[in-house]
């Protein structure tokens, strides 16, 4: 029954663009704050909706994302999570059957893309399109850590950040972008210290990689933790 107004809404009412990367799903906390209105964290799918919640009329956040008018919905979004988007006989985990990635690029204009591996997203000419939505694994990204042995067709924190700076920095009026190095803290929560230092490492060269792109003079950048 209440809802404020995200950070990213903000921008688009000013006619910015606006975008999320994460490791984690794209529907996990963080980045689903930027886009979505719930009332339980967990609602990432129908799937982990109950029967009142979705009788009420409740969203799940993946449909959040999709179905959001132009006005309000991100131009960029990478991370994972792909199994809240498609149904179980495409490999996802939706209730309803349906194939969200289907209905974003059905209902977009032309400039619109989905991108499923790091090959790609490297494909992608900036310059053709103004949304993305990018899930690059079912579920959360692999840590740096296992990138030799599950990471071959996903791309890293840094090549997500950049990509979503070369696309949204065509628009004249700027932008906001959310960058979120999520799996630091999922390593953090395992008591794993050696993925949470590579994961803060990578973070580390996704900022200074962003830094060296954009003009420093016109651009704030806020780093913070968890």
């Amino acid at each position: 029954g209440a809802a404020i107004t995200t950070l990213a809404e903000m921008a688009k009412a000013k006619g910015r663009w606006t975008g999320a990367v994460t490791t984690t799903r794209i529907t996990h906390a963080t980045p689903a704050s930027t886009y979505a209105h719930v009332a339980d964290r967990d609602w990432e799918g129908d799937q982990n909706m109950s029967a009142q919640a979705k009788a009420a009329g409740c969203k799940d956040i993946a449909r959040q994302l999709v179905e959001a008018p132009n006005s309000t919905r991100l131009n960029v979004a990478l991370g994972g999570g792909r199994s809240r988007f498609l149904p179980k006989d495409q490999g996802g985990n939706r209730a309803d059957g349906r194939n969200l990635i289907q209905t974003l690029l059905a209902t977009s204009g032309p400039r619109t893309a989905a991108v499923m591996t790091v090959r790609e997203l490297k494909s992608l000419d900036p310059a053709k399109v103004d949304q993305v939505l990018g899930l690059f694994d079912q579920e959360n990204l692999p840590y740096e850590a296992d990138r030799a042995t599950q990471g071959a067709d996903v791309p890293t924190l840094t090549q997500m950040a950049t990509t979503a700076v070369d696309i949204l920095s065509k628009n004249p009026k700027g932008y906001f972008l959310m960058v979120e190095g999520g799996r630091i803290d999922m390593g953090s929560h395992a008591g794993n210290a050696y993925r949470a230092l590579t994961e803060t490492e990578e973070f580390s060269k996704a900022i200074a990689a962003v830094m060296a792109k954009v003009d420093m003079k016109n651009t704030l950048i806020i780093v913070t933790a968890d």
